[in-house]
C-alpha cells in the first residue's frame, strides 16, 4: 500500500501518540477539509472590524463573563469531544511548561490546569496568557539549569472531560473552532487584552530558549516560530497562530517527558490516572 501524509505524521511528529492519534484525527474531519478554508478569511475579516472597532471606543468595555460563557456553551454543544478536549489539554501542557521553568528557574508558580470544558469558563483565557507574561518575565536573559538536575514532577496529563455524551449540534475540528472563538476574544476582551494574548503567541521563543537553557538541548530552539518577538504585529492571523503555538507546546512538551523522565514513584502516578509517556 503506498504511504500516505497521515502515515508519514504518525510517525514522524514529536507528539505523544496518542495526542497525536487526536490531531491527525482531527485534521481528518469533514469541518477541516472543507468548512475551515471558508471559515478562516470570512473571521479574519469580522475580527479585524472587530479590532477596528473596539480601538475606536474611547471607553475600556469589557465582557469576561459573557466571553467564558459563550466560549463553554460554543465547545459543548458545536465543537467534537476530540477537539475539545486537545482546547483543554493545551492549557495544561503550557501550564507544566511554565511550571517546570519557574520551578528550575525561579519564577512564580502557576496552577492553570483544567481538565474539563466547564473549567474554561473561569477566566482561563485571561490567566493563560498573563501566566505566560508573569513566569518569562521573572527571568534573566540567561537562564542557570539547577544544580541538583531538572525536577519534572510537575508534567503529568491527568483525564479530561470533554463531555462526550453531551448533544452537539455541530462536531468542528480545533480549527475551525478557533477561528469562530476569535471574534467573541475580539469583542469581548478589552484592545489591550486583546493585544496581550496576540502578542504573548510570539514569546515562544523565550519560553523555548529557556527550556534550552535549562536543560541544554538546542533542539528546542529549532521549534522558535518564525520572524522576531520584538515586534507589535497587528495582522497575526491568531487562529493559525494559536494552533501552531499548541502543537509547538506538545512537541517541548514530550521531549522534556522523554529526555527527562520524571521520578518512578510520579511514573506510577501518571499511569495511575492514565497519563501517556
Amino acid at each position: 500500500m503506498t504511504p500516505t501524509i497521515w502515515d508519514e505524521l504518525a510517525t514522524r511528529e514529536p507528539i505523544d501518540p496518542a495526542t497525536l492519534a487526536l490531531v491527525l484525527a482531527d485534521q481528518r474531519t469533514w469541518s477541516r477539509r472543507w468548512l475551515y478554508p471558508v471559515l478562516r478569511p470570512a473571521c479574519n475579516l469580522l475580527v479585524a472590524l472587530a479590532v477596528v472597532a473596539r480601538r475606536l471606543v474611547p471607553v475600556r468595555l469589557t465582557a469576561h463573563a459573557t466571553m467564558d460563557a459563550l466560549c463553554v456553551w460554543f465547545l459543548r454543544r458545536c465543537v467534537s469531544p476530540a477537539a475539545g478536549a486537545l482546547l483543554v489539554r493545551h492549557f495544561v501542557v503550557e501550564t507544566n511548561l511554565l511550571a517546570c521553568i519557574a520551578r528550575n528557574a525561579g519564577g512564580p508558580e502557576v496552577s492553570l490546569r483544567p481538565r474539563s470544558l466547564a473549567e474554561l469558563g473561569d477566566r482561563a483565557v485571561i490567566v493563560h496568557d498573563v501566566n505566560v507574561y508573569d513566569v518569562l518575565g521573572a527571568l534573566g536573559r540567561q537562564v542557570v539549569p539547577p544544580p541538583g538536575g531538572l525536577d519534572t514532577t510537575m508534567l503529568a496529563v491527568g483525564p479530561i472531560d470533554a463531555e462526550p455524551g453531551t448533544r452537539r449540534w455541530l462536531r468542528l475540528d480545533i480549527q475551525s473552532a478557533l477561528c469562530l472563538m476569535n471574534i467573541p476574544f475580539a469583542l469581548c476582551l478589552s484592545a489591550e487584552e486583546y493585544r496581550r494574548a496576540v502578542q504573548s503567541l510570539r514569546l515562544d521563543a523565550h519560553l523555548l530558549a529557556a527550556l534550552a537553557d535549562l536543560t541544554g538541548d538546542p533542539v528546542y530552539r529549532t521549534w522558535a516560530p518564525a520572524g522576531v518577538a520584538v515586534r507589535v504585529d497587528s495582522r497575526l492571523e491568531v487562529p493559525r497562530a494559536v494552533y501552531e503555538h499548541a502543537v509547538i507546546c506538545e512537541y517541548a512538551h514530550e521531549r522534556l517527558l522523554r529526555t527527562t523522565p520524571p521520578p518512578a514513584t510520579v511514573r506510577r502516578m501518571a499511569d495511575a490516572v492514565g497519563v501517556p509517556r
